[in-house]
């Protein structure tokens, strides 16, 4: 697996947008799913994905307010999903798969923002993990007969630098039996998102189904981030005194549209026809990097680190996933 994680060279940067990264290729007769496609990043990269001609159906579990958000958006539906709701999920894949729909790119970008108190869903599973990883593993597995009808199909889970901060907490994913940490809690699942990407490219990429997971930086503005309150957003530098957000693409701090590029790049290059089941960041694949590095005003690290590809731990969360999906 680490050879994959190698940089390939590739004419976008950190500063280029979804718009930029798709311009040129025709999405026309291509059909998209986006989970938290009504806001943020995922409505950048639903508005890129849909000007290049996709018909895109987005999942959310508030669909009238999705509705609202995406007025004037091309080639855009919206049909029910509440990623907490195992019920919810089933029902969502059924319909499509009832429509014969093949679906050819699968965009996982919803993300719980994390809470300060622990919450858990009605299985008693963490929320961030339940939401962020488990709900999109039961929606792709749900989805895999279309995906494979594509015949070239690309699953897509929006990840984060976050991935640095922990690996799978193998003997207690639900804070169970040690204290809640809501950020450890979100890296967590963000670690989840990548190690998802990494097995299922391996067990589908012979049925044409290629895995990515992507860093998009850091976006003030949406609902995740804005979560940590303006003071902490101060201190990491994220917004000025104003409250302005200030934007450094090569410091990880991104516009929606910067934000939503990586997300699109992953979904439709073609460069990476031939590569799957890796992290990438800034429009490119992401080295490896295991140096601790802290978050700092200047610095958001956002490398993937080894713990995070590694395939076995892949295939581990694979077996667990299914089993807590099961119980």
């Amino acid at each position: 697996m680490a050879h994959k994680q190698q940089p390939i060279g590739t004419r976008f940067t950190a500063a280029s947008t979804a718009e930029e990264v798709v311009a040129g290729i025709d999405l026309t007769g291509k059909n998209v799913i986006v989970t938290g496609g009504h806001a943020g990043i995922g409505l950048e990269a639903v508005k890129a994905l849909g000007k290049a001609g996709a018909s895109i159906t987005l999942g959310s579990r508030d669909p009238a307010r999705a509705a609202l958000a995406i007025s004037g958006v091309e080639h855009v539906e919206i049909s029910r999903l509440d990623l907490l709701d195992p019920a919810s999920i089933d029902a969502f894949a059924k319909r499509w798969l009832d429509s014969g729909h093949p679906l050819h790119i699968l965009i996982n970008c919803a993300a719980l923002p994390a809470p300060a108190e622990l919450v858990r869903d009605a299985r008693g599973y963490e929320a961030q993990f339940a939401t962020n990883h488990l709900g999109h593993f039961q929606l792709t597995a749900g989805l895999l007969p279309a995906l494979r009808a594509a015949g070239e199909a690309r699953v897509v889970n929006v990840s984060s630098g976050a991935q640095r901060m922990s690996d799978i907490r193998w003997d207690d994913p639900n804070f169970t039996t040690t204290g809640y940490d809501p950020d450890v809690a979100y890296a967590q699942s963000k670690t989840a998102n990548v190690l998802h990407a990494v097995e299922l490219d391996r067990l589908w990429a012979d049925d044409g189904i290629r895995g990515y997971a992507v860093h998009p930086g850091v976006v003030v503005g949406t609902a995740l981030n804005g979560a940590a309150g303006e003071d902490a957003l101060r201190a990491m530098g994220l917004i000025d005194r104003s409250g302005r957000p200030i934007i450094d693409p090569e410091a990880g701090k991104k516009t929606p549209q910067q934000g939503a590029s990586t997300i699109v790049f992953a979904a439709t290059s073609p460069l990476l026809a031939d590569i799957g089941g890796v992290y990438l960041k800034d429009n490119d694949i992401s080295p490896l990097d295991d140096e601790p590095k802290p978050l700092t005003a200047d610095e958001i690290p956002a490398e993937v680190a080894s713990h995070a590809v590694d395939p076995k731990s892949a295939r581990r969360l694979w077996e667990l996933s299914e089993e807590l999906l099961m119980a």
